[in-house]
C-alpha cells in the first residue's frame, strides 16, 4: 500500500495517510478525514510502501491535494483562533474555572471548533460549552491536555539556554524516567532535572541508549575492583571519559583516580543490588516531579 506521513502542525505529529492514484510529494498540502472531521495538512518525507500487517487499523486514503478554496478558509479559520482563546478565556472566568486556555482550531469545514486546555484536575465545563455555541453556532469540543502539550504551546527556553526542544523538533513525547538521569549520573534534584512543563526533560532521553551501552562493560558504584594497589570501592565511574573515583580497601582513607582500563572487574549484573533501595529513591523523585 502506497502512503506518505501527513503533518498538521509545524511541530506536531504525523499521521499516515494512503495516496491512492494521487501524486504527492514532500511539502504539498492535501485534504483529509480524521477522526476529528475534515482537515489540512501537508504531506513530509516521499511515498513509501506500508505493508498492511503492520497496521492496527484501518489506513483513510488522502481525500484531494488541497484547492486554492480549501487553503483560504484555512487561512480564515485560523485567523479567529486567538479571539476564540479569548473569548474562552472570559467565559472560564466568569464561571469561576479552574483552566488554562491554550489554543483553538476549527476542522477545515468549520462543523467542530476544538479547544485545549490544561488542568491539574477534572473541570465541569457544560456551561463554558454552550456561552461558546450561543457565538460560534458548531460543535464544541473541549479537550484537556496534559503539561507537556501545553509547555509545547507556549515554548520558552530550555536550561541549555536554547529552545525548548517541544518547541522546536519534537514531534511526539517519549517516556522519561528517573531511572535514565540516574544512569547518566545527573543529579536527582527535581529542579535541575525538570523542564519548563514541570516533567523530567525531554532531553535526558537523548543519550540514554549510549549510557546503558557503556555500562555494560563498566562497574557499578559500590562494586570492588581490582587495581595495581590492590581492591578498591568504586565511588564514581564516569563512562564517557572511562574515569574512576576509588576508595582502595588496603589503605585507610586512601583515594585514587584511574582509567576503566587499568582495572579488573566482574561484568554488571553478578554483584547482587539492594533494589528496594532505588526503588524507593526513585518512587519519591516522580512523586515529587509529579510524574504522569
Amino acid at each position: 500500500m502506497r502512503a506518505i506521513k501527513v503533518q498538521f502542525k509545524p511541530v506536531g505529529k504525523r499521521y499516515f495517510f494512503g495516496v491512492g492514484n494521487l501524486n504527492v510529494a514532500s511539502g504539498d498540502k492535501v485534504v483529509v478525514n480524521t477522526i476529528r472531521g475534515i482537515e489540512m495538512g501537508y504531506c513530509v518525507g516521499d511515498i513509501f510502501d506500508l505493508s498492511e500487517k503492520s497496521l492496527t487499523s484501518e489506513l483513510k486514503n488522502i481525500v484531494r491535494i488541497a484547492t486554492e478554496d480549501d487553503i483560504n478558509n484555512y487561512e480564515n479559520n485560523k485567523s479567529e483562533q486567538d479571539e476564540i482563546v479569548a473569548n474562552t478565556k472570559r467565559f472560564a472566568k466568569t464561571h469561576e474555572l479552574e483552566m488554562k486556555v491554550l489554543e483553538a482550531e476549527y476542522t477545515l469545514d468549520r462543523a467542530k471548533l476544538i479547544i485545549y486546555f490544561e488542568s491539574e484536575g477534572r473541570v465541569d465545563f457544560r456551561d463554558l460549552v454552550k456561552d461558546l455555541a450561543e457565538i460560534y453556532h458548531t460543535r464544541i469540543e473541549l479537550r484537556q491536555v496534559g503539561s507537556r502539550d501545553g509547555a509545547k504551546v507556549f515554548g520558552g527556553i530550555g536550561p541549555c539556554g536554547l529552545i525548548v526542544c517541544c518547541k522546536t523538533f519534537i514531534t511526539q513525547f517519549d517516556n522519561v524516567s528517573v531511572k535514565m538521569a540516574k544512569n547518566q549520573s545527573l543529579s536527582l534534584n527535581p529542579v535541575k532535572i525538570s523542564g519548563n512543563c514541570g516533567k523530567l526533560l525531554c532531553c535526558i532521553n537523548y543519550e540514554n541508549e549510549l549510557y546503558t551501552e557503556l555500562r555494560k562493560n563498566a562497574p557499578d558504584i559500590g562494586d570492588i575492583v581490582e587495581t595495581e594497589n590492590g581492591p578498591a570501592k568504586v565511588l564514581s565511574c564516569d563512562v564517557i571519559n572511562r574515569n574512576l573515583k576509588v576508595k582502595y580497601q588496603n589503605e585507610e582513607n586512601s583515594f585514587g583516580y584511574l582509567k576503566l582500563d587499568d582495572v579488573k572487574f566482574l561484568p554488571s549484573g553478578k554483584k547482587n543490588k539492594n533494589k528496594t533501595n532505588n526503588y524507593d529513591l526513585e518512587e519519591e523523585f516522580e512523586n515529587a516531579l509529579n510524574l504522569e
